[in-house]
Order: C-alpha cells, then structure tokens, then sequence
C-alpha cells in the first residue's frame, strides 16, 4: 500500500470534514457497500477523455474505491457543478498517465503508486 492505512483514518476523521466544508477540494459522493449510507470523499479529480481519473494514495483497497467499484457509479463535485460517473475499472500508471494531461503532476515514485481509478461520464 502506497500511503500507510493509519494515515488514511487521520484524513478520514480530522482533515477531510475540513476540505470538505472548506468547498476547494473536489468531492466524491459515493454510497457504502454495506450499511448503505451516503459518504463525502475530497479527492483529486482529473478530468480526462470523457471522464475522471483519481490516484489511488491509500490503494485500491480503500473504503472509499471498494464502494464506488461495488456500487458502480458515483457523484462527483467539481469547480461548483456535479456530474454523474459510472463504470468504475482500476487501471495500471501506463494507462493513467496516457489519459492525463502533461500540465497534471505525477505521484513522487517514492509512493509508489501504480493503481489509479477512472470513471466514466454519464450524459445527463
């Protein structure tokens, strides 16, 4: 796992309420896979050819990509407007990185992340 699990539990509980209210952070709504209820993830959301991509900083097995990948689609708020995305895939760096601009910061390799996820856009 790139970044530790103990790490993720300090966001999830002190830092992401505050990115969340503070409104820069784009947002992931995405329901639980199991108790069903709605839950608010600030992430980086990169737009990409029809759709988003995000980095995987905690890995795949985050709370917060198990749900999305179980429930298939998610919201996303960004820059003031939400869009719907869909069919949610892991994908590999090479596939990432070729979807991502060039002006889009890479993960430092001393993270060594090499899970991303991308989702699709839904038309509306």
């Amino acid at each position: 796992m790139p970044m530790p699990k103990w790490w993720g539990h300090v966001n999830k509980r002190l830092f992401n309420p505050r990115a969340i209210a503070g409104g820069k952070w784009p947002v992931l709504t995405h329901v639980g896979r199991s108790s069903g209820a709605t839950h608010h993830t600030p992430l980086d959301a990169h737009p990409v050819d029809g759709g988003y991509v995000f980095v995987l900083v905690y890995g795949s097995g985050s709370d917060w990509v198990r749900n999305v990948l179980a429930a298939g689609s998610a919201q996303l708020r960004v820059g003031g407007r939400d869009v719907h995305l869909a069919a949610p895939r892991l994908v590999g760096e090479a596939e990432a990185f070729q979807a991502l601009s060039d002006e889009v910061n890479r993960p430092p390799r001393l993270l060594r992340i090499t899970e991303f996820l991308r989702m699709d856009l839904v038309a509306n």
